[in-house]
């Protein structure tokens, strides 16, 4: 296996985001990094796992951006920027955004999936009580009790809303399941979690 020698020299044995010696594989950088060292990354199981399920994004875990950033490898430049843009909402990933430098070609092969056109489309964003971009799927916990009009009840504060929808055209606005009950919320009232 040419490929994962290769890459396993040029990572010193370790996953070229987090540093962990364990459960190491090839990682084809998307969208067409299959069968070209250049293209590939070596990563361990926890990153793989959680580059392609946004759903297991743990964000304590992708504080080793700070270092892997920094790489000469456009591979590994291309996935820390693709990482830290989903991720800028919450605040320090942005920092280290703006920060990171990235050639025309690297660039251009970071945006090819798409990640994070939505916020950059000039279109309408929301935003939870944080700052954090809200987009549809997510899951939000609210923030505060709200009294849920026409159902007789109230959402109590703490209660996770599971597969948001947006209000397209209003940026102030989710809907989302609450007790069995679809409602609108506003997005004061939530945090991304």
């Amino acid at each position: 296996m040419p490929i994962e020698s290769a890459l396993l020299a040029r990572s010193d044995s370790q996953c070229e985001l987090c540093g962990s010696r364990e459960a190491l594989e090839v990682y084809a950088v998307p969208p067409d990094g299959a069968g070209d060292v250049d293209k590939s990354a070596m990563l361990c199981a926890v990153c793989r796992e959680q580059l392609d399920d946004p759903e297991k994004v743990q964000l304590n875990h992708w504080r080793c951006l700070n270092d892997s950033m920094w790489s000469q490898v456009p591979a590994v430049q291309v996935l820390a920027w693709r990482m830290l843009t989903r991720l800028r909402g919450e605040g320090w990933p942005q920092e280290l955004l703006d920060m990171l430098y990235l050639d025309e070609a690297t660039l251009a092969w970071a945006q090819a999936t798409g990640e994070g056109a939505s916020a950059d489309d000039g279109g309408v964003r929301h935003l939870d009580s944080n700052g954090a971009v809200l987009e549809a799927g997510d899951t939000v916990v609210l923030i505060k009790d709200l009294d849920v009009k026409g159902a007789n009840f109230t959402a109590k504060r703490g209660t996770a809303v599971r597969k948001i929808s947006l209000v397209p055209d209003n940026p102030e606005q989710i809907e989302g399941r609450v007790n069995g009950q679809q409602i609108v919320i506003l997005t004061k009232f939530v945090k991304k979690s």
